[in-house]
């Protein structure tokens, strides 16, 4: 009896060593661990025990199996799924989401500049950098990934687990236009020209410890981004009446 018992205790602290490593967001949802093989290795642990521990997040719906191996689970998703049907169906809510970001955002990143490690402060250069590069190139898709990456390198800077989750959760609705379509803003030279030198504000501010300076250009940003797409999708539906003006021969006779 002792022996069952010990090893499930080493599966539950495999699990909790796991799980901690999630919460910290080390290992992001969608994401698939190394093999079993390889992380019982790594871990330097068994795999009989390893294998406990995994089914133990699988069951809590931290991690999910599948063919191509295990990975961690979009845990949010029951929350965040619903909420798109409800937020696409309303014309106000890109306002609110930017009122949201705007409040949640700009806190992050004065928290990352005061809390953020020197190998995150490093991250967020890079990612500058790759930034850069891809405006110079005028990879239109590659800027506009660099784009949520930075903003996902500053919520982890912020060491706020909360604002960590929740903002990675917004993000990914960002990256599939729930909101508004990305590329359609990014196509545009000025606008681009813009974002770069807001990103790259944020960005030094938190690289160098400026928590205020990091605070106003991420509110100064949203406040950019959410008065442009109002404009745009202003300057949209103008246009869709326009058309529809002009085809009105296709709906009456003469």
């Amino acid at each position: 009896m002792i022996e069952p018992l010990r090893t499930q205790k080493l599966a539950e602290t495999i699990a909790a060593h796991i799980e901690r490593l999630i919460l910290e967001g080390v290992v992001r949802p969608g994401e698939r661990l190394a093999s079993e093989r390889e992380l019982a290795a790594k871990l330097d642990v068994s795999r009989p025990s390893l294998r406990d521990a995994l089914g133990m997040l699988e069951a809590r719906g931290l991690l999910v199996t599948t063919r191509d191996g295990t990975r961690v689970a979009d845990f949010l998703k029951p929350l965040t799924e619903p909420l798109v049907g409800l937020l696409q169906s309303n014309d106000q809510v890109t306002t609110d989401y930017f009122e949201y970001r705007e409040a949640v955002e700009s806190r992050a990143a004065g928290l990352a500049a005061v809390r953020a490690a020197d190998p995150e402060r490093q991250a967020i250069r890079d990612c500058l950098a790759a930034m850069e590069q891809a405006h110079g190139l005028d990879d239109v898709n590659h800027e506009a990934e660099t784009d949520i990456e930075l903003h996902r390198l500053i919520y982890e800077g912020s060491h706020n687990l909360v604002i960590l989750h929740v903002m990675r959760a917004f993000s990914e609705m960002l990256r599939r236009d729930i909101f508004f379509s990305r590329i359609k803003l990014f196509s545009r030279p000025a606008f681009r020209e813009a974002l770069l030198v807001q990103h790259k504000a944020i960005g030094e501010a938190v690289i160098a410890g400026d928590a205020p300076g990091a605070e106003l250009a991420s509110r100064a940003h949203l406040h950019f981004i959410g008065d442009k797409v109002e404009e745009f999708r202003r300057s949209e539906a103008r246009t869709d009446v326009a058309e529809r003006r002009l085809g009105r021969s296709a709906l009456v006779g003469e």
